[in-house]
């Protein structure tokens, strides 16, 4: 143990290492324990009471020595010091680093510094040394460095900060990197802090020096009278010198903000040939474009590119180096290269894919539109194999086209193949031979025209015609069915009204009207598909109607199904006929429900779609548009891709044979269509089902409001409840009195209908055709009341019939009966003719019903 006075405090025995056996003699201490042994002996040898007085003597001095230790100890005059302490390395270390150092208590004391700390900080010596934020007190521009820093002694953090020191009397300044740190992470070490001071002028001087430079080289770059740009693997412009954006009049601050891509200033294609260049791991490419670069107003300019490029070691490209010469000024002083830039325009910006190819079918060169072609297809780059960009089953066709122009063979037919990828994409290949005598390494031009969206629009055009034609013959049946079903349907009412429930017979009868109900149904569905049948639109809240339909949903695709109905907000309104698009919905819900035989969830959602949200989706044929969309949406097993372009067409259906028409879809289908909406589908097998509807929004327009006969009610827009609700309302009196001129060209139909109403109490006359019935009105000396006409019919058809009477009576009332639908031959009329109409196939009750309604309306 060493005793060592306060004032020394500049070598304060603080370790900042772990604690080492401490300083002292060994003899010493058995010295003095050999002198106590030796004393306590002799005063044994004395008597008890002749020792005592000694005895206390002894203790009451080493008391004394003891409390005086503690006492100093306590007070820091006394000290116990480690050896390491006085290792003369470590200490001169320290001592001499060119670095200042210096040690503070948790009062900010100066426990330790070495002599670059004194340098540094000005002071005389030991005694004159100042903590740091001492030294530089009311220095302005280091205050709030220093604040920092103390900030950071304080919590046991590490700081740094570089401060410029100004100098005295306008001498040069100096820069100072200050760095403070705890001594220790033990708790009584971090309380103690560690300050180091270093020079770091010389270093700024060169860093400043490298930057000048640096700032005249990049002065020198933007000013060359040549263009410089480079380009990251993203395909951003990470440079531009001050010449290139210049020419192109863009702002350097915009284009070092990261705001422009290289696609932005080369016109066409161009920047696919820079992104098209083969990938070798650790090499450095050069090649030579002439491309267009495009202005910021628009315009080109010729240039020729010297584009750089490193690969990595793994392939992966690094930022480019191009340089750019303008070619504008070649155009009109060198008549050479200015045909070279226009046939490097025309190679370059033309709408189809040009490439030359060796023998084996190897690009040799290519335009910018073959190198964006490659990259769509997933190709390395535009100097693979031509043959690569083709579908391997239609590979042979190129080969052996490109085998011919080898062989010089002229007129090669052009070849029409399957291109490589995972969407279904088409190209056709004009092939033309190269003189060999020209270039031996090309074998042949090939020209290439992507034919993907042309396939598509044929295809559509050709469906769109097949559907038409079916629709067509179709409407054709449906009419001659519709005859056949009235006659039917009228002669079994007949039957029934002459039959009791209690007779035998009776229920075969009760069979044959459900079998000529369902027969009618599935004529209506052929009239909606063809889009020939009556709708009677009206302004609707698709909102309410398809809450009105919940229940009957609910009923239909049975407990397993789950049915969620999510509304858009403020529907715009829609002008549909009710009862059909009704249909339509029904129809959807039931073929989901038949795709989930093991139950799951069917989602119809509503929503708004305005004209540039419409514009933005991917719909062929669609217009953009308000429109209010329907989505009908399941979990069922999904549509396969080959027969989801066939669920509209007529009779095609998936279902096992007695379990379905066919019909459903398509008569969806012509629905939505006759009511001016599209319908689309979105399925994929196992991921369920999502069809579209989109119907156009109706404007509120003033308009004539004409009330609608009840008869009208009762023609077709409630088809398939037609029958069932007639019959299920209270029985009303349909019998009347008046004369009826009955038109209709089927005899055995007219016969039936005419003794129908002259069951309930009308006069009836008949006429075949239109001609007999204008006979028939000039004979008639007590007038007619109503006439009831068919529409086709020979000689003269019923429109015909109507402005004829009209012009000889305008006030004789008429009804229309007909398989057709009303548009069919309503536009054929003179504008303001009144008339009702009655859609074929009718009960009796449906007819004597509008029948009476005309009479007593217009009455």
């Amino acid at each position: 143990m060493t005793a060592e006075t306060d004032h020394d405090l500049t070598r304060e025995p603080v370790a900042a290492h772990e604690p080492s056996p401490r300083s002292g003699s060994i003899a010493l201490v058995l010295l003095v324990a050999t002198g106590l042994v030796a004393v306590a002996v002799g005063l044994m040898t004395l008597g008890r009471a002749q020792a005592q007085p000694y005895i206390l003597g002894i203790l009451a001095v080493l008391a004394m020595i003891g409390l005086f230790n503690l006492f100093a100890f306590a007070a820091g005059i006394i000290r116990f010091v480690d050896r390491n302490l006085d290792d003369p390395v470590m200490g001169r270390i320290a001592d001499h680093a060119f670095d200042g150092l210096a040690v503070t208590d948790p009062r900010g004391h100066v426990v330790y510094s070495n002599a670059a700390y004194l340098t540094l900080t000005g002071a005389a010596g030991p005694q004159d040394v100042r903590p740091v934020e001492r030294v530089f007190i009311g220095n302005p521009d280091v205050s709030e460095a220093v604040f920092r820093l103390l900030k950071a002694a304080r919590e046991g953090k590490r700081q740094q900060e570089e401060v410029r020191i100004s100098g005295h009397d306008g001498s040069q300044g100096r820069w100072l990197r200050m760095r403070v740190r705890p001594l220790g992470t033990g708790k009584r070490e971090a309380k103690y802090a560690v300050w180091s001071i270093a020079d770091i002028t010389r270093d700024r001087e060169r860093q400043e020096d490298v930057f000048q430079e640096l700032q005249h080289a990049i002065e020198y770059l933007d000013h060359a009278p040549c263009g410089f740009f480079s380009v990251n693997p993203a395909g951003e412009l990470a440079y531009v010198n001050a010449t290139l954006a210049n020419w192109l009049d863009y702002d350097l601050a915009e284009i070092g903000s990261g705001g422009l891509k290289l696609a932005d200033i080369v016109s066409g294609d161009g920047a696919s040939l820079l992104s098209a260049i083969v990938a070798v791991p650790g090499e450095v490419k050069t090649e030579v474009f002439d491309i267009d670069l495009r202005m910021r107003t628009g315009k080109t300019m010729p240039v020729r590119l010297y584009h750089k490029l490193a690969f990595g070691a793994d392939g992966a490209p690094g930022p480019s180096r191009t340089l750019v010469i303008s070619r504008a000024r070649d155009e009109r002083s060198d008549p050479d290269r200015a045909a070279e830039v226009r046939f490097m325009r025309f190679f370059d910006h033309t709408p189809m894919a040009i490439a030359t190819v060796d023998r084996g079918g190897n690009v040799v060169r290519a335009n910018a539109r073959y190198a964006k072609l490659a990259q769509g297809l997933g190709l390395d780059s535009a100097s693979k194999s031509i043959f690569r960009a083709i579908n391997s089953r239609d590979r042979h066709l190129l080969i052996a086209a490109i085998n011919q122009a080898a062989e010089g063979k002229a007129d090669i037919a052009p070849v029409e193949v399957a291109l490589e990828g995972t969407k279904e994409r088409w190209g056709q290949f004009f092939v033309t031979p190269v003189d060999a005598a020209e270039n031996d390494a090309e074998a042949a031009i090939v020209h290439m025209l992507e034919t993907t969206e042309r396939r598509a629009l044929e295809n559509q055009i050709n469906q769109s015609q097949k559907m038409e034609t079916v629709g067509q013959l179709a409407g054709g049946i449906a009419h001659d069915f519709n005859n056949v079903l009235s006659a039917i349907m009228m002669a079994n009412d007949f039957l029934l009204n002459a039959h009791k429930p209690t007779d035998p017979s009776f229920q075969d009868i009760m069979q044959i009207k459900q079998n000529a109900t369902r027969a009618a149904t599935l004529v209506r569905q052929l009239l909606a598909f063809s889009r020939r049948q009556t709708l009677r639109p009206q302004v609707l809240d698709l909102g309410d109607a398809l809450s009105d339909l919940t229940m009957l949903l609910r009923r239909l695709i049975g407990e397993k199904v789950k049915l969620d109905l999510i509304h858009g907000r403020d529907l715009w309104p829609v002008k549909v006929d009710v009862s059909q698009f009704e249909q339509v919905i029904v129809n959807l819900a039931v073929n989901a429900r038949d795709a989930m035989s093991d139950g799951g969830k069917l989602i119809i959602r509503t929503a708004n779609v305005a004209t540039d949200e419409a514009g933005k989706l991917a719909y062929k044929g669609m217009p953009a548009a308000d429109y209010v969309r329907i989505e009908v949406a399941d979990t069922g097993t999904g549509i396969p891709a080959d027969i989801r372009d066939k669920i509209f067409e007529p009779f095609f259906s998936t279902k096992e044979v007695g379990k379905g028409t066919g019909l459903g879809l398509s008569t969806v289908y012509g629905i939505v269509k006759q009511t001016g909406g599209f319908i689309y589908v979105d399925s994929e097998p196992g991921q369920g089902t999502s069809f579209h509807i989109f119907l156009p929004r109706h404007h509120a327009e003033p308009e004539v409001q004409v009330e609608q006969p009840a008869a009208a009610a009762t023609n077709g827009t409630a088809k398939e409840a037609a029958p069932a609700a007639v019959e299920a309302k209270p029985r009303t009196d349909l019998t009347g009195q008046g004369t009826i001129l009955l038109v209709e060209d089927e005899e055995g139909l007219r016969a039936l209908n005419a003794r129908g109403l002259r069951s309930r109490g009308y006069t009836v006359v008949e006429a075949e055709n239109g001609v007999e019935a204008m006979e028939v009105l000039d004979e008639q000396s007590g007038g007619i009341d109503l006439v009831v006409s068919d529409v086709v019919m020979p000689e003269m058809d019923g429109p015909t019939l109507l402005k004829a009477m009209r012009e000889k009576n305008p006030d004789i009332r008429f009804i229309f009966v007909s398989g057709y639908a009303e548009d069919a031959f309503e536009k054929s009329l003179p504008e303001g003719q009144q008339f009702d109409f009655l859609p074929k196939p009718f009960t009796l009750s449906q007819l004597v019903a509008a029948v009476k309604e005309t009479m007593t309306k217009q009455g």
